[in-house]
């Protein structure tokens, strides 16, 4: 039956879904209709569309990444210490309990991220990106900067890790407004034609924070003894955190508040007059977008995690050396920044949903053989099972930071991106090392970080198979984006074309 249509047809100018009236009372009314078209479509005009200043996305994306950077620097900074915090903070327990009760420490930050993202986010769609972008910051850099100053067991007994267990999860509840709002920021920024090559430098800063966090771990390991390293040596890192955190502050408060928040608020959007939207509103009225989140950031920060925060311990409990490993992790980290902006430029070209397919399939082919290279031991050995890994995943670092944000409106982007990435980690990323090393120790099968990987790939390819592109495509909700003036004037042509 032609009224039971699920497709769209087109009839001079109109587009006739399931909603819409039968042809023959358009026939009788076309003036009216078409009226009616123009006001659900109107013609773009000049002042809709906005033209970029790449100076200031250049410094949008410089202050988000940095912040970035510093937030996986000390995430990064305490995955390679695990072992030495055990023995700082849980000396009372036995060796392999001291590195899951180090381990579970970690995962307790993102037990209270979703709740810093229900917090932040929808905050940032009422008073703006910038000034939480701003207060995160300063919450991370305090919370750790306090982790490097607390005394260990040997001196102040149980409430050695009852603090550390506090600064840990305001560190999670920073965190849980800081990727989220990073991500929107540069998002509405960038050019709809480059959003994927500036998003990667999102990324970018996420290995800058870990390959610094490894660099400075190794270094210390290496110039200072064991004595040294467990009695004064492991604060060094956590110090360093104050004055990068006065950085990236300084950079982010000169930033100007992001376009497309701009003309959110020129429109006099709810969200604009700071009227909070109801979660509900958040968590179900996009379902099928936050349902994609949720599995691409599984699928994401499984695999990041399991490369970039878990595997020093697993090349431990391997026996391999500790320096070594490390070192292998940082060279690989630097292949991974040498190619992930062209990366993210290969996304625009091509499309999100290829990447994320490639990467998909790089992890459900490449996991086992990985990690079978890995057991084997030896610096070249190891070094090839995790540039295998790295390769896969530089698929998803180079995209998600512009593919996340594309799936939801502008007025509640922040919030939607916010929850939905903080729920899927806690749930999926953050416990990675706990749940692993669960699994080996229940199973006694040293394969099973490869068999979670798989599953993470599967996953992540279902959810890409299913996501809309949108690249070269303009933000939900916010008008069309260039990186010029002739750029606009094409767009206006070819539209009345």
């Amino acid at each position: 039956m032609q009224g039971a249509s699920t497709t769209p047809e087109r009839k001079r100018g109109c587009v006739l879904t399931t909603e819409d009236p039968e042809p023959k009372a358009v026939a009788r009314h076309r003036s009216l209709f078409r009226a009616a078209h123009r006001r659900r479509n109107p013609v773009l005009r000049r002042s809709d569309i906005t033209v970029t200043d790449e100076a200031a996305v250049k410094r949008a994306v410089k202050a988000t990444a940095l912040g970035n950077a510093m937030e996986w620097f000390d995430f990064g900074v305490y995955s390679y210490l695990a072992v030495i915090i055990g023995k700082v903070f849980f000396s009372g327990a036995g060796g392999t309990v001291q590195v899951i009760a180090s381990l579970a420490t970690f995962a307790a930050a993102f037990l209270v991220r979703p709740l810093g993202g229900m917090f932040f986010g929808p905050l940032g769609d009422r008073v703006g990106r910038k000034k939480i972008l701003a207060l995160t910051m300063i919450m991370m850099a305090t919370a750790t900067l306090s982790i490097g100053l607390i005394p260990g067991y040997a001196t102040i007994g149980v409430w050695a890790p009852v603090l550390l267990v506090l600064c840990r999860m305001v560190q999670g509840f920073s965190t849980g407004g800081e990727y989220g709002g990073a991500a929107t920021f540069i998002a509405e920024y960038a050019p709809d034609k480059r959003r994927g090559f500036w998003g990667s430098f999102l990324e970018f800063g996420t290995l800058i924070g870990y390959t610094a966090a490894a660099g400075l771990v190794t270094g210390l390991t290496v110039l200072l003894s064991d004595g040294a390293m467990q009695q004064w040596g492991w604060r060094i890192p956590f110090l360093v955190a104050g004055p990068l955190g006065l950085i990236g502050l300084y950079l982010r408060l000169r930033l100007d508040e992001s376009p497309a928040f701009k003309r959110l608020e020129e429109s006099g959007s709810p969200s604009a007059e700071h009227e909070k939207v109801p979660l509900g509103r958040i968590l179900f009225g996009n379902g099928r977008a936050m349902l994609l989140c949720l599995a691409l950031v599984a699928a994401f920060n499984i695999t990041d995690y399991m490369l970039l925060s878990y595997m020093p311990t697993y090349l431990t409990t391997l026996g391999f050396d500790e320096t070594g490993g490390l070192m292998s992790i940082v060279v690989v980290m630097i292949v991974l920044m040498a190619i992930i902006n062209s990366v993210g430029r290969l996304s625009d070209r091509v499309g999100r949903r290829p990447v994320l397919i490639g990467g998909s399939i790089g992890f459900i082919v490449l996991a086992v053989p990985s990690f079978l290279l890995i057991k084997q031991g030896g610096t070249v050995a190891v070094f090839s099972g995790l540039l295998a890994l790295g390769l896969a995943l530089v698929c998803y670092l180079g995209t998600m930071s512009s593919a996340l944000p594309a799936l939801f409106p502008t007025a509640v982007r922040y919030g939607s991106l916010s929850i939905g990435f903080n729920i899927s980690v806690s749930l999926f990323g953050g416990t990675t090392p706990l749940v692993v090393q669960g699994l080996i120790g229940a199973t006694g099968n040293d394969l099973m970080p490869a068999f979670y990987t798989m599953l993470a790939g599967l996953v992540g390819l279902v959810a890409a198979l299913a996501m809309k592109e949108t690249a070269r495509k303009p933000l939900e909700g916010s008008p069309p984006s260039v990186a010029t003036e002739e750029e606009a004037a094409e767009l206006l042509s070819s539209q009345r074309g």
